[in-house]
């Protein structure tokens, strides 16, 4: 008996598409170690044209026929493939300098994504007309405005390192996670945006559902991992099974994804702050093995989950049907694209420069500033696009994935084509760049002045051990200069809103919901073994 009598046409390719993805992976995997120290390759760029040699293989093999059978799906992307990326983001993010940075991040990922949208939306409509391109709506200009200020910062961060360079490090993050979710609730609340009748109103309406989506977004992932904490640590997993911890964990995490798309908020966002909330609190309150166990399973689904995008785009990027309605106006197609590309680089240095300069005017003597230098990275790593943005594609200018409108499979080749250049031109361009504007005594002095001593590697050392240190005291007899200005005043280091957050969180929070130092005694684990011969001793 053959396997094709047992299965269906459409269940033996369904394993066909398994089979050829899992050993894609593989190969990415081998591959990626091997291209470690190369100058121009990543993982990300390495898996993207892996995906395209492997679209090109199907195209060829079915004869230009069967190019469906890895086809892009918003809805793929967006349930299962994006979670474990982003709450792995807020997990493992190191978070003292992330809220230390807070306010530059907000400052680029939020107002810096809007005025992108801006410049982006505006020069569309500009220039799509001188173009001859027509067919498209004032709705369908601002969505390619929030279509392309998502941008994909992977290629960059493979190539920084959060130790070397941490405050860089915590504002490319940053900036990648809080831009992701402010244009994905942008193109939401733009779908929502009555545009026949547009007036003040109708203005402050979208801007107040806005600031809705971001804080209740936020809210809802704050509540969910405080929830997870206080599961775990009072109905006390660890005494019968590591494993109900950790599956708690997973499931509350995704939960909190799931619940934010069921009430048209941003996931992103929720289960981003879940995962930092989890990291500060949850993680602390499970037993030594589960710490060890959640570490790696959430680094490695986001891990898979990064490489399975970028060959799922690059195996669409050749879907033959959107290409066949498009190729009645190549040239337009690629003059669109190429008006996109100008629009990324023409938008990304409206914020980050202005921005930059802002954010350094803010700071207080002693502080890091943003060099110039580091600056052109900050632009240059936000120059990409990847999956976010062909999903918010997908979703606007197709049904389920098919296309008929000449324009609208205009706009999703463009993007295609958007996606593969900067993720292959500029990607490939991303280590050089780094390496001829970060050079190794700007990394080393960073290192000695600007950031904490590096991680340990050991996976037994606690994975946000710099929350562990210990505030030094002030010294109260040093004498203090006094402001004699409002300027000196405002340059006087004070008690920061970390320091006041930290007592308010030894005081009443970790008491209720756990965390480091508050953390149950599991029997027969090191913790408890070690109390215990403290007290004989």
């Amino acid at each position: 008996m053959t396997l094709e009598s047992v299965f269906s046409a459409s269940d033996y390719q369904s394993i066909v598409s398994i089979n050829i993805f899992i050993v894609l992976l593989s190969a990415c995997i081998v591959i990626g170690h091997l291209l470690e120290e190369n100058r121009w390759m990543n993982e990300s760029v390495t898996a993207l044209v892996i995906g395209l040699c492997t679209g090109g293989v199907i195209l060829l093999t079915t004869q230009g026929k069967n190019s469906k059978i890895l086809v892009f799906s918003e809805d793929l992307f967006f349930i299962y493939l994006l979670p474990p990326i982003i709450f792995n983001a807020g997990f493992q993010v190191k978070k003292k300098q992330f809220f230390r940075n807070f306010m530059t991040i907000v400052l680029f990922g939020a107002v810096g994504t809007l005025i992108s949208f801006v410049i982006i939306s505006l020069g569309a409509i500009s220039l799509f007309q001188r173009l001859g391109f027509e067919g498209l709506e004032l709705g369908d200009f601002l969505a390619i405005g929030a279509i392309f200020s998502a941008t994909d910062s992977v290629c960059t961060l493979q190539v920084l390192n959060q130790d070397e360079t941490p405050l860089l490090y915590s504002l490319v993050f940053g900036e990648g996670v809080v831009n992701d979710a402010t244009s994905v609730v942008l193109f939401n609340a733009i779908q929502t945006l009555d545009l026949e009748h547009l007036d003040s109103m109708i203005i402050l309406k979208f801007i107040g559902n806005f600031l809705y989506l971001f804080a209740s977004s936020t809210l809802l992932g704050l509540f969910a991992g405080l929830l997870s904490a206080y599961i775990i640590k009072k109905l006390y997993f660890g005494r019968h099974s590591t494993d109900r911890e950790v599956a708690i964990m997973i499931l509350m995490a995704y939960l909190s994804y799931m619940l934010a798309e069921l009430l048209d908020l941003s996931g992103i966002l929720t289960v981003f702050f879940c995962g930092i909330v989890m990291s500060h609190y949850t993680w602390h309150n499970v037993t030594e093995s589960s710490r060890i166990t959640t570490k790696h399973a959430f680094a490695t689904m986001s891990f898979i989950a990064e490489i399975f995008i970028f060959l799922y785009v690059g195996m669409d990027a050749l879907d033959i049907e959107k290409w066949r309605i498009a190729s009645q106006s190549p040239v337009k197609a690629v003059s669109i694209s190429s008006t996109i590309i100008g629009l990324l680089m023409v938008g990304r240095a409206a914020f980050v420069f202005p921005l930059s300069y802002l954010s350094n005017l803010s700071k207080k003597a002693g502080r890091p500033k943003i060099t110039f230098r580091e600056q052109v990275t900050i632009w240059w790593a936000g120059l990409m696009r990847g999956a976010v943005s062909i999903a918010l594609a997908y979703n606007k200018f197709t049904i389920w994935g098919h296309t008929q409108l000449p324009s609208n499979a205009i706009m999703i080749t463009s993007t295609i084509i958007v996606v593969l250049f900067s993720t292959l031109v500029f990607g490939i361009l991303t280590k050089p760049i780094v390496r001829l504007m970060l050079p190794k005594r700007h990394l080393t002095r960073e290192v000695s002045i600007n950031s904490d001593p590096p991680s340990p590697k050991s996976i037994f050392t606690p994975l946000l051990n710099n929350d562990q240190e210990v505030e030094p005291v002030p010294d109260t007899n040093q004498n203090m200069l006094r402001p004699s200005s409002l300027c000196m005043f405002l340059t006087i280091p004070t008690r920061s809103v970390h320091h006041y957050w930290r007592k308010f969180d030894d005081a009443f929070m970790r008491p209720v919901f756990g965390g480091r130092g508050f953390m149950p005694i599991v029997p027969g684990s090191p913790t408890e073994r070690s109390v215990h011969d403290g007290e004989l001793a």
